[in-house]
C-alpha cells in the first residue's frame, strides 16, 4: 500500500501557498493525491506547535497507515518533530526547515516587546494583511523544540544558501554525519520559489522508492 503524502506549510502561510500548489499539481499528474494540511491551529493568533504536531498525526490516519511528509519552514520543523515521535512517517522532504526558530528569535529585536505585550504583529501571507500571534506560541515552542529533532528516517533537505530567515547553517548542522539525510543547497532565498523546478526534480528522485 502506498503511503499518504502530506504537505505542511510555513509560518503565517497556508495550504494554498505557491510551493503547496506546485507540489499538489505536480503529483496530481502522476495520480498521487497530496493532502495540504491547514496548520493554523487552533488559530493563527493562538498558534501552538503541539496542535500542529497533533494535526499531522491525525492526518496520517490509522496505526497501520504510513506517510511521506513534505514540510516548508515551520512546517518542516513540525514534520521533523512528528517523525521523531511517530513511526508511521516513512520519509521526509524538508524545505528550509525552521530548526530552533523560537530559540533564535530570542536574540532578535522585538522579543522583549512580544513577551511584554503578549502578542507580536506579523504579516499573514495567506490573507496578505497584518495579523498577530500570541506569546504563548513562543513559550510552548521553547519547551517542545529543544535541540535538533532525532529523525531516523530517510530525509531530503532543500535549502537556499541566501536564506535570510533561516540560515542554511542549521540544515548543515542537522545533516552532518547522518547518512540517511541528504542536503541539497540551492542558489535561492527562504521562499525557494525560484527553485521550484529543481525542488520537484530532487523530490521525485528522492521519493522514487515510495512513488511506485
Amino acid at each position: 500500500m502506498l503511503p499518504r503524502y502530506l504537505y505542511l506549510h510555513g509560518f503565517a502561510s497556508g495550504p494554498h501557498s505557491a510551493k503547496a500548489v506546485a507540489y499538489a499539481a505536480h503529483y496530481a499528474q502522476r495520480g498521487i493525491g497530496l493532502d495540504r494540511l491547514d496548520l493554523r491551529v487552533p488559530s493563527l493568533e493562538h498558534l501552538r506547535l503541539s496542535a500542529m504536531i497533533a494535526a499531522v498525526q491525525r492526518a496520517i490516519g490509522e496505526p497501520r497507515d504510513r506517510a511521506v511528509v513534505i514540510g516548508s519552514s515551520l512546517g518542516g520543523l513540525t514534520a521533523a518533530r512528528v517523525a521523531e515521535r511517530d513511526a508511521r512517517v516513512s520519509a521526509l522532504v524538508l524545505l528550509a526547515p525552521a530548526f530552533q526558530i523560537v530559540a533564535r528569535w530570542r536574540d532578535l529585536p522585538g522579543w522583549g516587546d512580544w513577551r511584554r505585550l503578549g502578542w507580536r504583529e506579523i504579516h499573514d501571507h495567506k490573507t496578505n494583511k497584518p495579523a498577530r500571534v500570541d506569546f504563548g506560541f513562543a513559550e510552548e515552542a521553547l519547551t517542545l523544540d529543544v535541540g535538533y529533532p532525532d529523525v531516523r528516517v530517510p530525509t531530503l533537505i532543500l535549502h537556499g544558501v541566501h536564506d535570510e530567515i533561516v540560515s542554511i547553517s542549521h540544515s548543515r548542522t542537522f545533516a552532518a554525519d547522518k547518512p540517511h539525510v541528504r542536503l541539497v543547497e540551492l542558489d535561492d532565498s527562504h521562499d525557494l520559489t525560484a527553485s521550484l523546478p529543481r525542488i520537484l526534480h530532487e523530490t521525485d528522485r528522492f521519493l522514487a522508492p515510495w512513488l511506485g
